[in-house]
């Protein structure tokens, strides 16, 4: 792939209370190459004290942005917070304005990614903190730590464990939203007024969440990083791994959506060559050879008449999803089945209060969010991302050298736990761990038993230290 070059803005949002972005503009100049088994970054770094020049109003953070994320569930369920489940989409707003007091936003490849990072000396004392066991052992870590969240999620997922994770690993923790999730801008016409034969990087592929997975990994000033990835997160991660595997220390994925292949029988047909020379051994093998030449022209042209069907019937697809119908139909889909979804995704429905409700739905407010789905739904029916180019997925997996803990709920409603199992047997070496009743979302229904699990692995694999402080397994209330 040709090189990209790429400029990238950095801007914050950190105060509470209507305040402006006036404290720092960062510039990166970024080169960065595909087919170079490292990402390289070039980058100068421009700080100044001025405020980034668009109408202030769209960097003004207030107080009603977001639900905090302090207070106890408890709270959440005596109703605290009111939302309207009937409609959960409202009047569409610029995500700058939806963002929370902690968001950060960055350019990249031309997309405004809102991302929020936890660093662990800024973390207050009164946060919860996790270690691995009674004995008060804790991992040396000292990876940071990217959070990549699934379908239809966000940032938000991963609020109740990114403190607790950064002071585990003892490094930042970032999380971002994927382009068509979250806070992160909504590219509607991704290649509206190329006229040069190369497109640019669609940004709803997986080739741009792999890349901005690996830029975020140099944003943080590190050799390498621990990527946790949550169902198709896992996807994200994985491909990561796979692009730049010296860049990843650690694989932890949770509820993976990713087809487990079925282990292959090696016994089965062994010993069947009798080693026979006589004429009708001869024969019958020069009829078998002959037979595979034919059924090869026969599977070729099938599979050619497959290919051609194939792309005939996603274009049409394509051009339906992005019709006035198509985009009205997603707008329903979402708003009869969105709230559903979310709760269905959990062991206890009843624990999924309207903090939670409202912490998924919110980025259906921002503007294009269902034309942006649109895209992205597009781009995974018709970017094989050269998928025929490379092994199988089950010779892949096997190639994965790095640490990889996989972490399921029993009783996963969405990725069955025996799936997860099987992806654990497909990959040498992995852990596989089951949380028990809980759901699709363990990082949220059971933050603290994620926690320890993830922080056992750690200490297994990077080796840990006595002696340390040791700390309560127990959240007080949510973190935000």
């Amino acid at each position: 792939m040709n090189l990209l070059n790429t400029t990238t803005r950095i801007f914050f949002l950190h105060q509470p209370k209507q305040s402006i972005i006036t404290l720092s503009s960062l510039s990166f100049n970024a080169k960065l190459s595909l087919d170079s088994t490292r990402t390289n970054f070039q980058m100068s770094c421009l700080i100044s004290g001025q405020s980034f020049r668009r109408p202030a109003k769209r960097f003004t953070v207030s107080n009603a942005a977001s639900p905090s994320l302090s207070g106890s569930p408890d709270q959440f369920l005596d109703g605290g917070v009111q939302t309207k489940e009937e409609t959960i989409t409202e009047t569409e707003q610029d995500p700058i304005n939806l963002a929370d007091p902690d968001s950060c936003f960055c350019e990249f490849q031309g997309v405004n990614i809102h991302h929020k990072v936890f660093d662990p000396r800024t973390i207050s004392d009164d946060a919860p903190i996790t270690s691995v066991d009674a004995q008060g052992t804790t991992p040396k870590v000292e990876f940071p730590m990217i959070l990549l969240h699934g379908f239809g999620a966000s940032v938000f997922s991963w609020n109740r464990v990114m403190k607790p994770l950064a002071r585990l690993v003892r490094s930042k923790v970032l999380a971002f939203d994927r382009p068509a999730f979250g806070l992160t801008s909504r590219i509607l016409h991704p290649f509206s007024g190329v006229t040069n034969d190369a497109k640019p990087l669609n940004p709803y592929s997986m080739v741009y969440s792999v890349l901005t997975t690996l830029y975020f990994i140099d944003f943080l000033a590190a050799e390498k990083a621990i990527l946790v990835g949550h169902s198709a997160g896992c996807l994200v991660a994985v491909d990561s791994y796979f692009e730049a595997p010296e860049r990843v220390a650690a694989l932890i994925l949770v509820a993976p959506a990713i087809f487990a292949p079925r282990p292959v029988n090696t016994a089965a047909g062994a010993g069947d060559n009798r080693g026979e020379n006589g004429p009708r051994s001869k024969f019958l093998g020069t009829l078998v050879e002959l037979s595979k030449v034919i059924i090869g022209a026969i599977s070729r042209a099938l599979t050619g008449m497959a290919s051609m069907l194939s792309s005939l019937y996603k274009k049409a697809l394509a051009a339906f999803l992005r019709s006035y119908l198509g985009v009205m139909l997603v707008r329903m889909a979402i708003n009869k089945f969105g709230v559903t979804a979310v709760r269905n995704a959990w062991y206890d429905s009843k624990q999924v209060t309207d903090h939670v409700v409202q912490g998924y739905t919110k980025p259906l407010k921002a503007k294009g969010w269902d034309k942006a789905l649109v895209e992205f739904t597009v781009a995974t029916l018709t970017d094989n991302n050269g998928s025929e180019k490379k092994p199988p997925l089950s010779k892949r997996l096997q190639e994965i050298k790095c640490p990889v803990l996989i972490v399921t709920g029993d009783t996963d409603r969405i990725v069955p736990a025996w799936n997860a199992e099987r992806l654990s047997r497909a990959i040498p070496g992995s852990v596989f761990e089951v949380i028990k009743k809980c759901g699709h979302l363990p990082q949220e229904e059971k933050p603290d038993e994620f926690i320890s699990v993830v922080a056992k692995f750690l200490g297994d694999v990077f080796g840990g230290s006595q002696g340390e402080q040791q700390v309560d397994l127990k959240f007080q209330g949510s973190v935000s």
